[in-house]
């Protein structure tokens, strides 16, 4: 997810590129590729570029309840600051940023988003991963699948260790 921005350095502060981004990068770390679409806008400031991106892709998860898999549809929207290494104009390196974890652009006045798509990516995916709202999950018994149906173990079954409980009645 490479932009070239040598022309956009050199352009007045404030100019503006839009971008559409249709490209298959893997997210998640899991080898597996994930079609990425949607726009950037990137905007020139004083001494950087900043970039704001609306993307839709989708992942492969497990349901937390049921143990199915399902795809989770993700919308990933981000707005960074990216700041060069070179200086456009004479070549010369410019200081390394203050923060170790700045995105920075190349020497070749390359822009990768790559990074910034994945760690956006790993933060829109939910902590409680469910195929759907309702999900009724496994039989804590049996193991079977509730969403298929009912399963066939006594409903009345009681824990024994709550027959203390149960005696007081």
């Amino acid at each position: 997810m490479d932009i070239n921005v040598s022309q956009l350095l050199l352009d007045p502060i404030g100019s503006t590129r839009d971008f559409q981004i249709d490209e298959t990068i893997d997210i998640i770390g899991d080898g597996q590729s994930h079609q990425i679409q949607g726009k950037c806008n990137l905007l020139r400031l004083q001494n950087s570029i900043l970039v704001k991106c609306a993307l839709n892709t989708e992942v492969e998860l497990t349901c937390n309840r049921c143990l199915t898999k399902f795809r989770q549809p993700l919308k990933i929207k981000f707005e960074e600051e990216f700041l060069p290494t070179i200086d456009i104009l004479d070549g010369a390196p410019l200081p390394s940023p203050e923060e170790s974890i700045a995105f920075t652009i190349d020497e070749q006045h390359t822009l990768d988003l790559t990074e910034a798509v994945r760690q956006y990516s790993l933060l829109n995916i939910p902590m409680k991963a469910l195929c759907k709202k309702d999900c009724a999950g496994l039989c804590p018994t049996c193991g079977k699948n509730l969403n298929e149906g009912k399963c066939r173990c006594p409903k009345d079954k009681n824990d024994p260790r709550w027959s203390k409980l149960a005696e007081l009645k």
